[in-house]
Parts: C-alpha cells; sequence; structure tokens
C-alpha cells in the first residue's frame, strides 16, 4: 500500500502538471516538481511513522508527475520539429536514473538514502533555474479530439506495455531472482539492465516510431518467457538483455507515435492522459502478475505482457488503414 500512493500521486500530478503548463512556463513545472519531490523527501528523512511515510510518498508522486510532464513540455518547446529524437534522449537520462536507485538503496536505514536522493533532487534545482526556454506560456493547449485518432490509441496501448512491463520487472521478477541470486546481486543485475534500457532509448530513434514498437513487443515477450521460464542465472542475463531493450523501444516509440499523432501545440490532452495511463500500468503489474506468477509460475507471467502487446500491434495495424 505505501508502494502504491506514488503512482497515485503521480496520476495527480499528471492533471496538476497538464493545468499548470498552460498558464505558466514548463521551467516553472520543473520547479514545482522538485519542491514537492525535495517535500516528500524530508518526511522520509525526519519521519518515524508509517502514515508520514504514505503522505510523504504521495507528495513525492505528485512532484514526480509535474516534473515528468515539465520536462516533456520543455523538450517540446526547446526542440520543435526534433521531438521525436529529442525525448528520446530524456527517456535514455531516466533510465539512467535507476542506476542510481540500486546504490541509494543501498545506504543503511530509511533516512540514509532519502538524505541521499534529497541531495541529489537539491542539485538538480541549480540546472532548472538556469534553462531558457522560448516563450512556452499558452503556446501548448488542450484538445479532447486529439484522444479521438488512431495514433493516440495506439501510442497509449504502447506506453501501458512498456510501463507494465517495468512493474513486473521491478515487482514481480526480483521474488524469481532471489532464488538464486541475494539482494546485492539483484541490484547489480537490474542496474545493468538500465543500461540496456537508456541505449535502446537513444538507438529507437532512428527508426520509424511504428515499426520501434513492433520490434518491442516481441522482446519484451521473449525475454519475460525466458526470464520465467528458467532457473539458471546465465540465462537470466540473457532474457533481461532482451526484455530490456524491449521496455527501451517501447517507450521511445510509443512517443513517436503519440507526436506523430498529435501536434505538439495541441498535445496537453492527449499527453496527460498518455502518461496516467503508463503509470497506472506499473500500478497495476504487481497486482496482476504477482498472483498469476503465485498460480501458474513465473513463466505465466509473459503471457499478461504478450496479451498487451497484441493490442499494441493490433492498434497499430489498425492506425496504418486508417
Amino acid at each position: 500500500m505505501l508502494g502504491a500512493t506514488f503512482p497515485l500521486g503521480m496520476v495527480a500530478g499528471f492533471t496538476v502538471g497538464g493545468a499548470m503548463v498552460q498558464r505558466a512556463s514548463p521551467a516553472r513545472l520543473v520547479l514545482a516538481g522538485l519542491s514537492l519531490i525535495a517535500a516528500g523527501s524530508h518526511g522520509f528523512a525526519l519521519g518515524m511513522d508509517l502514515v508520514v511515510f504514505a503522505a510523504s510518498r504521495l507528495v513525492m508522486g505528485v512532484g514526480s508527475g509535474c516534473l515528468w510532464l515539465g520536462i516533456t513540455f520543455a523538450a517540446l518547446a526547446a526542440w520543435p520539429g526534433q521531438e521525436y529524437r529529442c525525448v528520446s534522449r530524456i527517456y535514455a537520462a531516466y533510465s539512467a536514473g535507476g542506476l542510481l536507485g540500486p546504490l541509494l538503496g543501498a545506504i543503511h536505514g530509511v533516512r540514509g538514502p532519502f538524505a541521499a536522493y534529497l541531495t541529489l533532487v537539491l542539485l538538480a534545482v541549480v540546472p532548472a533555474l538556469m534553462l531558457r526556454l522560448p516563450s512556452g506560456v499558452g503556446a501548448f493547449s488542450a484538445d479532447r479530439g486529439a484522444l479521438r485518432s488512431p495514433g493516440f490509441r495506439a501510442a497509449a496501448v504502447a506506453i501501458v506495455v512498456a510501463v507494465l512491463s517495468l512493474g513486473m520487472f521491478e515487482g514481480v521478477l526480483p521474488l524469481h531472482f532471489g532464488t538464486k541470486l541475494d539482494q546485492s546481486r539483484i541490484g547489480v543485475l537490474y542496474a545493468a539492465t538500465s543500461v540496456v534500457v537508456a541505449v535502446a532509448g537513444v538507438v529507437a530513434a532512428r527508426w520509424r516510431p511504428r515499426r520501434v514498437l513492433l520490434v518491442s513487443t516481441v522482446l519484451v515477450v521473449a525475454g519475460f518467457a525466458v526470464a520465467g521460464a528458467s532457473s539458471v542465472v546465465p540465462v537470466w542475463i540473457a532474457a533481461l538483455a532482451l526484455a530490456g531493450a524491449g521496455i527501451g523501444l517501447a517507450n521511445t516509440g510509443g512517443t513517436g507515435v503519440l507526436v506523430d499523432a498529435v501536434p505538439a501545440p495541441r498535445i496537453v490532452t492527449a499527453m496527460v492522459l498518455w502518461s496516467q495511463l503508463g503509470i497506472l500500468g506499473y500500478l497495476f503489474a504487481p497486482l496482476l502478475g504477482g498472483p498469476v506468477a503465485d498460480a501458474f509460475g513465473y513463466g505465466a507471467v509473459a503471457v499478461i505482457v504478450a496479451v498487451t502487446a497484441l493490442g499494441t500491434a493490433a492498434m497499430l495495424v489498425r492506425g496504418d488503414r486508417a
């Protein structure tokens, strides 16, 4: 329940960020997100009660949602016409952040990791204050009509696949890996996979987003199927390389399909809903994957990923016909 408060806060943060970006610059939205994340980090660094932790994690979720949209719209404002390529680089940095998570978590206790994280957040305020963008106030508007386009639907299903897979990867498979690996080795394995995700996210921008998505579905399903069915560590490493590459491709490809389908000046509604659907995939991944793995084995987790991946393929084909 404590873990679930963060994605729930992100859903609210996307709504707040979508409203704010139409009235203020993306740079201010970035600073607002960092401020909320810092406030939540203080709760973990100074608090001692589970209620305080839950409230702090909720605040951090809201801040993370604002920060994500602030970064996204800052990219759209800074690089008009180059959105697909530039956002893919941001995804790579996002994935590289996954390298630091296990390292911070290795610090003893609760206060230590969050105090270290708070330090990083405060350091991030400096470049955010120096961010200079073209005048973006009023440059982005909401358009519900964009939600009816086949491209938006394909992008929505794609981001659900990507983030659902990430949620399965982080929330379900560690229990499987724990049968052969201790916590530090699992952390190293996940940090290495983050590198694969980052590289795949950058490389994906070289190809058409629809083709990238189709390739990503194959890699993700294959990776999860092999990782879940095997109990051999070298096979796990190879399987996570496949799954990580697929997740990186899906992140970038889903963004590319969205940017192609909806013009940037009218993308606020589509971007907010697209982001919310993605984080809901992260929320529901362990809720679905845990019982399935418990009942049918970890190999069956790939079935859940495969069903959503087939939805992406169907939406892409339908969009091409339209």
